[in-house]
């Protein structure tokens, strides 16, 4: 009887395998004729397979479910061997015989890791970073993997959510520019094995969340919706990502992932989408919790919504077919989610191959591989933002005596970052390799940590997630690194946050550098020698007192797999820093949320005012603007921009106009600089942002050349929602302002008539 039930299902998955050749429709139409209820609902059940879990530990059962039809795809689980068995499973022990979605959170990169990508965002270079996500895509194919949770792209105003490093930062223009390009990068066109299917997260506004306390509630309007949070999204959408992965947060008081308004009437009747929606992490369990009912309640709920596959709840499996028998739910609307999950299944070409992404050759040749490394190197350099430089201490010379510490200085596992779910560390350098590899020779790196991450023991275990940094007694590695200081020519200073500090979890209501970090700090800055600043974060600090006291800063972010290395090329003068932020650095934890796109008040105070005027908008103890401004970035050249010249003054609302500028590099060496265009609309039909960035250009400039950079201003960059959600054009005058970051500005006005 076994030999007949395995018999069938192969005949099954042979004609399957020859019936992809006919059209999606008519080959779905075909699969899902011949499925029970129970196996179109099992293939909106997605499980934990086995290396890495995030959330509540669940009896998975992956096995018996897969092999019963129970599971349409798994996630977290890695490796040519283990895949192909569970795929097995799936092929041979159900009944039909349907390949399984294995899936992963490649945030930013597989084994190579890429810099998280907030810090990939700040180097606006959208080619290097579509190929960051073809990298990632490639290696992770190569270890069995088909379906990856990335991008994300979460508008992010507010540092304290710790998972501002997942995205690219506060802007909607950049950040849909970036949406696109990693879309791009993942999925290609389907056609080869190194391509994947992307997932959008976290569908929608999570970057919201009030406070910035992961998990917490979002409430905005929704003219606020269009104008700044959902572009990104849109760009993702219209750029083709075959799958969307709901928000753990709720949306006009409804958690995201059973908002009918957030999935049907916006994301499929308004944009479009023909992909298939996925929950976060248990959502529909935790939907309870948000008072809207049981597990089947909750299950029903969400499936009408347009979620189609439920991430770890079991809702989906174990409650529709009650629902469907008591009325609460529509055979329909099961096929219309189940019919989505099998399209995606055939997008990827699972059932032409359902061993497409299983080739065992795959892993030596196309993982972690040196051209690979490279690129990522690459990206890294240009993703450090060069904050200070009091007289050009940097780059350093490779002479003398330099003195490296701080608690990130030798830590391997902090390297890369957080979200790193398939990392090597042993195969990566701490800092302190990779400066000493970068001397050899030539200067001394006299090495100590100097201080624990933090003074509060029970606070650093709970941050670090794993990636362990070793403790000492602080008054004695203090003193150590008091000594090493006074025999070197100049101090690096390796602090800030460790890899999970920031991420998933880890939101922080205070964004200084910690204690004990502050004190080695300002002991080091009163011996007198030269201090440069490394600080590593997963989003915007609070470096006041730093920027006020230490010579240079430089913000390496986490740089991925070739930090180290990276590191060495920017600090020692082999590679020019180019990055600008993407975020804006504020003076205080207070300030947040800060960003430079805000709305104006009646009561304004001009930018950059140093002094508390009363009634008007502004703190007592605190200026408003930010200690470094979005888009902020030096270089080891200087630029020069001329004045901005447009080819009309005028502009009808069907045409365009073009804007010029001359950038010069002043300087002395070659660099990269990112030219940055803004626009403000000066009356409008409600009220409209200060400045908001509607093109940029990154061009590179030899020593003393001199370009002309052009911008065409069209329609489409002045348009904006109004009151009524209809995206207008108004008529009359507009701000058109180039430069070097959002604060340092040169500004003409043009007319539109």
């Amino acid at each position: 009887m076994r030999k007949t039930i395995v018999t069938i299902a192969l005949s099954l998955i042979t004609s399957a395998g020859f019936a992809q050749q006919k059209p999606m429709r008519e080959f779905v139409d075909e699969l899902m004729s011949k499925m029970t209820l129970q196996e179109k609902i099992g293939q909106l059940n997605l499980m934990v397979a086995g290396d890495i879990t995030t959330g509540g530990a669940m009896d998975t059962q992956v096995s018996g479910d897969v092999a019963r039809g129970n599971m349409g795809g798994v996630f977290n689980i890695k490796g040519v061997d283990k895949i192909r068995g569970l795929q097995d499973l799936a092929l041979k022990k159900s009944r039909m015989g349907i390949p399984l979605l294995v899936g992963m959170d490649v945030i930013h990169g597989y084994e190579t890791i890429f810099p998280i990508p907030l810090g990939m965002a700040c180097s606006w270079d959208i080619p290097a970073i579509e190929r960051s996500a073809h990298i990632a895509a490639k290696e992770c194919s190569a270890d069995g993997i088909n379906w990856t949770y990335s991008p994300m792209v979460d508008i992010a105003l507010d540092s304290r959510w710790g998972r501002t490093c997942e995205g690219s930062g506060e802007d909607p223009f950049l950040g849909s520019r970036i949406a696109e390009a990693m879309v791009r990068g993942y999925q290609g066109d389907y056609s080869r094995t190194d391509n994947i299917m992307a997932c959008l997260k976290h569908f929608a506004l999570y970057g919201a969340v009030e406070a910035g306390r992961d998990y917490n509630t979002v409430d905005m309007s929704r003219v606020r919706m269009y104008n700044q949070y959902l572009p990104p999204y849109k760009a993702a959408v219209e750029a083709g990502v075959g799958s969307v992965m709901s928000s753990f947060n709720l949306v006009d008081g409804i958690p995201a992932t059973a908002n009918h308004w957030l999935l049907t009437d916006l994301l499929r009747n308004q944009w479009k989408f023909d992909g298939f929606v996925a929950t976060d992490y248990g959502s529909i369990g935790e939907m309870s919790s948000h008072g809207l009912g049981d597990q089947q309640v909750c299950s029903a709920m969400t499936l009408k919504a347009g979620t189609d596959m439920d991430m770890c709840t079991q809702g989906f499996i174990k409650t529709l077919e009650k629902s469907v028998n008591e009325g609460k739910v529509s055979v329909s609307d099961i096929d219309v989610a189940c019919r989505r999950v099998l399209e995606a299944k055939y997008k990827l070409g699972l059932f032409k191959d359902p061993y497409k992404y299983l080739d065992p050759k795959r892993r030596k040749k196309d993982i972690f591989t040196a051209e690979n490394r490279a690129a990522a190197r690459s990206l890294a350099t240009e993703s450090f933002v060069l904050l200070k430089n009091e007289k050009n201490i940097l780059p350093l010379q490779k002479k003398g005596k330099i003195a490296l510490v701080g608690p990130l200085a030798n830590t391997r596992a902090n390297m890369a970052g957080t979200w790193c779910v398939a990392y090597t560390p042993d195969k990566y350098s701490t800092l302190k390799e990779g400066l000493e590899r970068a001397v050899a020779g030539k200067a001394d790196i006299l090495y100590t940590p100097g201080c624990n991450l933090t003074g509060d023991e029970a606070l650093q275990r709970a941050a670090e997630f794993g990636k362990t940094i070793p403790r000492g007694e602080d008054s004695q590695m203090k003193a150590e690194a008091l000594d090493i200081a006074k025999q070197a020519d100049v101090i690096v200073c390796a602090m800030g946050e460790c890899a999970d500090m920031s991420g998933e979890s880890s939101s922080r209501a205070n964004l200084d550098l910690p204690d004990v970090q502050m004190s080695l700090l300002q002991a080091l800055v009163a011996t007198g020698k030269p201090v440069v600043l490394l600080n590593f974060s997963g989003r915007a600090t609070v470096m006041k007192w730093e920027s006020d006291h230490v010579n240079a800063i430089m913000n390496v972010w986490f740089g991925g797999s070739e930090t180290a290395d990276a590191v060495a090329d920017v600090l020692f003068g082999d590679v020019c820093p180019s990055g600008k932020l993407t975020v804006s650095m504020p003076q205080s934890t207070g300030q947040e949320p800060l960003y430079y796109n805000h709305l104006p008040t009646g009561r304004p105070v001009a930018d950059g005012t140093k002094v508390y005027h009363k009634y008007a908008s502004n703190y007592l103890d605190v200026r408003n603007d930010a200690l470094y401004p979005f888009g902020y970035g030096l270089s080891y050249t200087s630029f020069s921009y001329g004045d901005i010249r447009l080819n009309a003054d005028k502009m009808s609302p069907d045409g365009s106009i073009m804007a010029s500028v001359t950038v010069k590099n002043t300087g002395n060496c070659a660099g990269d600089e990112i030219v940055q265009l803004y626009i403000h609309d000066r009356v409008a039909s409600i009220s409209r942002p200060v400045k908001e960035l509607k093109s940029f250009r990154r061009i590179h400039l030899a020593a003393g050349e001199s370009k002309d950079v052009t911008f065409d201003v069209t329609p489409d960059l002045l348009k904006y929602y109004d009151y009524n959600l209809n995206n207008i054009l108004d008529p009359g005058e507009f701000d058109l302002m180039i430069g070097p970051n959002s604060r340092d500005v040169k500004s003409v006005t043009f007319t539109v008539k």
